[in-house]
């Protein structure tokens, strides 16, 4: 009786241990799921390391887009039109998904406290070697991390007067993740930005197809129609985190004269803007 009762015992003993074990072993699986990151995606831009700041490379179009995506940022700052020029001096500003740091230099030359987060080692290297030889930055470096959206603004919640997510949303998995975190990351009354294609078959056509296949105005493989969002759906996904969206424009890539413009429509791509609330007020 007394043996039995002892391999009761250590029976019951082991299987609490193994429990434990078990759940320890969920729990690291969920968080290692609960990531927004692509590795094959993150992996794909890296190989552009050596031509990121080449402006009739393979991302110049990147770089053309900063002539529109600055002013739709700088306008949705402003509290009048007479401080446009002047609105992002001492703003802090979240680049998420930066890249070798395009938007986010073009940002700093204009004032802005600017942190840029990419999950590419290789490509936050080339923003910080950038940057550091960049004179016109010698006085407002931009802070570049090697991070991911969802570990930073468990560190850095409400932190920043806008978060900027200019291209990369269409790129992450666990989009509702994604867009939590940057909302997590920006302070009550703050901003959100957004560019990305819309999930249009005409987007499809002209921007993975056209462009990526034939003409090579952006690296082959860049977009799945897949991971787009329409502008319904991102503008849902805000309203569920407690904000509301101020202002929703398409624009279009003309990348044989390597330019942008905005359109009346949200065919190809769009950009968004939207506010956080605060707790006490409703979307």
């Amino acid at each position: 009786m007394i043996i039995h009762k002892a391999m009761a015992k250590h029976l019951l003993s082991e299987s609490k241990c193994i429990f434990r074990l078990l759940r320890v072993q969920n729990s690291c699986q969920a968080r290692r799921i609960q990531t927004t990151v692509d590795a094959l995606d993150v992996h794909r831009h890296s190989q552009l390391m050596n031509k990121w700041w080449d402006l009739d490379g393979p991302v110049r179009l990147l770089h053309a887009l900063n002539d529109i995506r600055i002013p739709f940022i700088q306008k949705g700052l402003a509290l009048t039109q007479d401080n446009l020029s002047s609105v992002l001096k001492g703003k802090t500003i979240l680049d998420v998904g930066c890249g070798g740091g395009i938007l986010s230099e073009g940002l700093a030359k204009l004032g802005a406290k600017v942190v840029g987060i990419d999950a590419s080692k290789e490509l936050i290297e080339v923003a910080k070697y950038h940057a550091s030889n960049n004179k016109e930055l010698m006085n407002n470096l931009p802070t570049y991390i090697n991070t991911t959206m969802e570990e930073h603004s468990t560190i850095h919640a409400e932190k920043y007067d806008a978060v900027v997510a200019s291209e990369i949303i269409e790129h992450v998995v666990e989009k509702e993740l994604f867009l939590e975190s940057c909302v997590r990351a920006t302070k009550p009354n703050g901003k959100l930005f957004f560019t990305t294609p819309s999930k249009t078959r005409m987007a499809q056509f002209f921007i993975i197809f056209v462009n990526e296949r034939i003409l090579h105005t952006i690296p082959k493989d860049t977009h799945q129609y897949d991971k787009l969002l329409t502008p319904s759906e991102l503008e849902s996904m805000l309203e569920k985190n407690n904000c509301k969206v101020e202002s929703t424009r398409g624009f279009v890539a003309h990348p044989i004269s390597n330019r942008w413009s905005w359109t009346n429509h949200k065919l190809f791509m769009f950009a968004m803007q939207a506010v956080k609330l605060k707790q006490n007020q409703l979307c």
